[in-house]
This record gives C-alpha cells, sequence and structure tokens, in this order.
C-alpha cells in the first residue's frame, strides 16, 4: 500500500482539529458524549459473522437504478460498508479514505459498495461531495442493515444540536424514524461467504482502515 496515504486515524486527527475550530464547544461535546454512550451501550454490533453467507439484496443507487448483491458478485468480491450520512463528518472522511485505495481495491478483484438510510438524492450528495466513484446505495429503513450491523434510533440531543446549527438531519432521509446504522465493513466472496466483518463499535468515530481491508484482499488471493 502506498505508505504517503495517509491512515483513518490520522485523517481523524486532522478532523478533529477542524472541527474544533468550527463548532461552538458545547456543540461538539454534545456529539462525544454520544459517541461514548453508544460505545458504552452497543457491545455486540455484527449480525452477521465471517463464514455465514451473505443475505442478497437489491438497492437504489445515487441514479435511481437497482444495484443487487447477488450481480455485483458474479464479476468479483464486494467490500461492503454501512455509513450513517453525508451530514456525518466522520462517514466522509471514512467515505473518501477508502476511495483513495479504490484502485487497489480493483486490482485485488473486488468492487466497493456503501449503504446508508439516505435517500437517492443524498446518495448523489455524498458522491459528488467527496467524489467518490464507487456505488453508495440507499437502504430505506434499514431493512438491509438490520441483517449486517446493529440498528439503533438517533438520540435527541444530536438532533437537536444540528438544527440549531442550521443542519436539517430530517430532510436526508424519506421516513422519521431516525434510525441509524452503526458502522461495520464486510468483505463479501463471489460465493457469497463473509470472509471478513468488522465493527469498531457504537462509537462511530472510529472506523475500519482502508489498510485492513487491502490486506484482507491480499492474502484471500493468495
Amino acid at each position: 500500500m502506498n505508505t504517503e496515504k495517509k491512515s483513518y486515524q490520522e485523517n481523524l486527527k486532522d478532523l478533529r482539529d477542524n472541527l474544533g475550530n468550527m463548532l461552538p464547544k458545547e456543540a461538539l461535546a454534545v456529539f462525544d458524549n454520544d459517541a461514548e454512550s453508544l460505545q458504552e451501550n452497543h457491545n455486540s454490533i455484527l449480525k452477521l459473522q465471517e463464514g455465514q453467507k451473505a443475505p442478497d439484496f437489491s438497492l437504489t443507487n445515487a441514479n435511481d437504478k437497482t444495484v443487487r448483491l447477488s450481480e455485483l458478485l458474479k464479476k468479483g468480491k464486494v467490500v461492503l460498508t454501512f455509513y450513517r450520512g453525508s451530514w456525518c463528518p466522520y462517514c466522509n472522511l471514512q467515505l473518501s479514505h477508502y476511495q483513495k485505495s479504490l484502485e487497489e481495491i480493483h486490482d485485488l478483484g473486488a468492487e466497493l459498495v456503501a449503504i446508508s438510510p439516505q435517500t437517492p438524492d443524498e446518495s448523489l450528495n455524498v458522491k459528488e461531495k467527496n467524489e467518490l466513484n464507487f456505488e453508495v446505495l440507499s437502504d430505506n429503513g434499514n431493512i438491509v442493515a438490520r441483517q449486517y450491523t446493529t440498528v439503533f434510533k438517533n438520540a435527541d440531543a444530536p438532533v437537536n444540536i444540528m438544527t440549531e446549527l442550521g443542519f436539517d438531519y430530517d430532510a436526508h432521509y424519506s421516513d422519521d424514524s431516525r434510525e441509524l446504522p452503526i458502522p461495520a465493513v464486510f468483505i463479501i466472496e463471489k460465493d457469497s461467504t463473509v470472509s471478513f466483518a468488522k465493527s469498531l463499535g457504537g462509537d462511530y468515530r472510529n472506523r475500519v482502515e482502508t489498510s485492513e481491508i487491502i490486506n484482507h484482499l491480499e492474502n484471500g488471493s493468495k
């Protein structure tokens, strides 16, 4: 892997510095307390374990076209990542981080797919904002997410702070459930077997490093 690329954790330090300058201290504290609470309250995140078969699904992409997992698997492996939304700076950081290694992922015979409960319009927004060249799918109601990772209702405190800061959280979604998936990454083999499944817990500030994905794909292809 290109050693010049920063890790997610290195980029996270820069993001935290930026957020500290951009957001009121009280607002950042609310978000941080929310992340820490989620970490404490959710211990067993993954609904799908390594060695199990990945449930097939069909979801709408950013261009309102249907994408089916089984069709993608005919071409190669699939790296599946669940994220919260385009309003989440940590999600944008993660997806942008993964984009930088997309060529390596493709070279190792895999396709990258990101899923959130956002509307297709917001999927398009996140693609354009982060210049993503992989599929970003809309899982309205977290139907697919529930089969892979833990889904929870976003707390009032962070949503209220977002509203105060001028962000319309509910406008990103087709329903008013305010449910979100806990970020997780899965690598699915061509026969639909899950060979890698990982979440760093409820604290959404932490994400799976691209290096882990690349290393797994490299080892799996030997």
